[in-house]
């Protein structure tokens, strides 16, 4: 690789037009701008991948690393459990797309993957997880601590364990009001006070990070920009070894 940048991929929403748009309006893949800006902030290239699955094996043999985003809910009914009335979910295309990214990344296991709230949940999914699809039916005092960036505490289980050895206990920002209830076959590195499970990774991966907070909007360097700057040393020395 030498010293070019690593090529980072990040998933996107589907959006598809509002009613009563003209006939011209056309679906939209879109992705917020800070995802981007903090991948090349931590010295890689951001390329956005389109919710094509015909596409993900040919973007894999480009791609040095991969961001799973942030978005709407599971839609939990092709796994046989009912929707919470409170869910709001994702694209379908989105979804088919993400679990068939995760799916090809199981065969490129050196490849550095980082899951970020909805990443994570399709992580732990993928791995055999349960979600819990509502907070404020199983923490409502502390549920909307999960809201609109509010700044919430997470600590580490394992501090020097894995990807995450040597990141501080601190303040996150956040969006979500589903979670992992059960980090399936991935390995549970952190939660918040009041037991939501924060962070988990695949401990036989070189990278495979899923944290339940906005990297991309949080303010403590070490969980916020420094986890993509993790994803990127990873993926240069993936690179470096090829």
């Amino acid at each position: 690789m030498g010293d070019r940048r690593p090529i980072i991929g990040i998933s996107c929403d589907v959006a598809e037009p509002p009613p009563g748009a003209p006939p011209l309006v056309r679906a939209r893949f879109q992705l917020g701008d800070t995802y981007c800006r903090s991948v090349w902030a931590a010295g890689g290239v951001p390329v956005i991948m389109p919710a094509i699955v015909e596409s993900i094996g040919p973007m894999l043999e480009h791609l040095d690393g991969v961001v799973i985003s942030g978005g709407d809910d599971i839609d939990t009914r092709p796994f046989g459990i009912d929707l919470h009335p409170q869910a709001r979910i994702m694209h379908p295309q989105r979804q088919a797309f993400e679990l068939a990214l995760l799916a090809a990344l199981d065969a490129r296991r050196q490849t550095p993957v980082l899951g970020v709230c909805l990443g994570m949940q399709l992580m732990g999914l993928h791995a055999g997880a349960r979600i819990n699809q509502h907070l404020g039916d199983t923490i409502p005092a502390t549920a909307d601590e999960h809201r609109n960036d509010i700044a919430h505490e997470i600590r580490w289980l394992r501090p020097d364990a894995g990807v995450a050895a040597g990141l501080p206990a601190g303040k996150v920002a956040s969006n979500h009001h589903q979670a992992l209830h059960t980090p399936g076959s991935l390995r549970e590195l952190a939660r918040s006070p009041d037991g939501v499970i924060e962070a988990v990774d695949d401990p036989s991966r070189p990278f495979y990070l899923g944290v339940q907070w906005h990297p991309e909007r949080t303010g403590d360097r070490e969980l916020g920009l420094g986890l993509f700057e993790r994803l990127v040393g990873s993926a240069r020395l993936r690179g470096r070894d090829a």
